[in-house]
């Protein structure tokens, strides 16, 4: 399916630029979190200006999977962005892979397996009406609005792990918007696209999320805000799929392996992203016994 092509590529994309970006938020101090300044830094980061290449390809990637396939199957898909890119980076960079990024891969792949298999998520609508939309925007932010709160109440990974949370709801959100956004080039073409208002609260939720996703970088490890980051997008998603576009997923007694498929997605993407590959570096020497 070019959907789930495209879904795969978003993931390579995305994941590689995650890694930059917390390499580069990770050099600013936390006196400038929450802050434009914080981005005006990273701006003179080629680091950082690298991994915003690499998102702005996974947003053509994207847009072409939304526009092919339902967005509870290709939205969850990306949550093989860390493995892969972390095994990309260690054949590319020539840098002996430790066996915890295999197990976390193996996590990580054999939980999206699982996870699509008991759900088998498909059908919907390619466009939502304009309605809907009032009451999706409405709860989203409200959702934001306590989980921003909530984080700033805290320090460290905690924060980061929330934070992520809120990216997490802003990609999702964007998803939602660029498969309606784009539905419209069906119908009225390009013209139709950019006179729909979609396309731009689109930006608008994407450069949010962004601001958010440097925050909970510079504010804990990628350990905490990584897990949070990739299962809230798979799963908030999968909620905009069903209750905007109509998809369907299964439930019942699917509910157990689908819970179990989520515990194996998180433990892997703990275990992938506690490696010093994540970190943008190579992983330390083995010790001589």
């Amino acid at each position: 399916m070019i959907s789930v092509l495209f879904a795969i590529l978003t993931a390579l994309s995305n994941g590689s630029g995650a890694v930059l970006q917390r390499r580069a938020a990770a050099t600013v101090p936390d006196s400038q979190a929450m802050r434009l300044s914080l981005i005006q830094k990273l701006l003179r980061q080629p680091v950082w200006l690298a991994g915003i290449g690499l998102v702005l390809v996974a947003a053509v990637c994207q847009a072409v999977a939304l526009a092919t396939g339902p967005i509870a199957v290709v939205q969850p898909i990306f949550v093989i962005e860390l493995p892969a890119t972390l095994l990309l980076a260690g054949r590319l960079f020539r840098i002996r892979v430790p066996r915890s990024v295999w197990v976390g891969a193996a996590a990580v792949t054999g939980g999206l397996a699982l996870g699509l298999a008991a759900a088998a998520p498909g059908g919907g609508s390619e466009s939502v009406p304009g309605t809907a939309w009032i009451m999706a925007l409405l709860l989203t932010g409200v959702f934001e609005a306590l989980v921003i709160f909530w984080a700033l109440r805290l320090r460290g990974n905690p924060r980061a792990a929330l934070l992520g949370l809120a990216a997490a709801c802003g990609y999702a959100l964007t998803a939602a918007l660029m498969k309606d956004a784009v539905a419209r080039l069906d119908h009225g073409g390009a013209g139709a696209l950019f006179a729909s208002w979609q396309l731009y609260a689109m930006a608008v939720a994407g450069v949010g999320a962004l601001f958010l996703l440097q925050n909970a970088l510079q504010a804990g490890s990628l350990a905490a805000s990584q897990p949070m980051l990739t299962l809230g997008d798979a799963l908030i998603s999968i909620a905009y799929g069903v209750t905007l576009y109509g998809e369907s997923v299964r439930t019942g007694w699917w509910l157990l392996p689908e819970l179990a498929a989520i515990a194996l997605i998180a433990a892997g993407c703990v275990e992938l992203a506690r490696s010093p590959l994540a970190g943008g570096g190579p992983p330390p020497p083995r010790r001589v016994r």
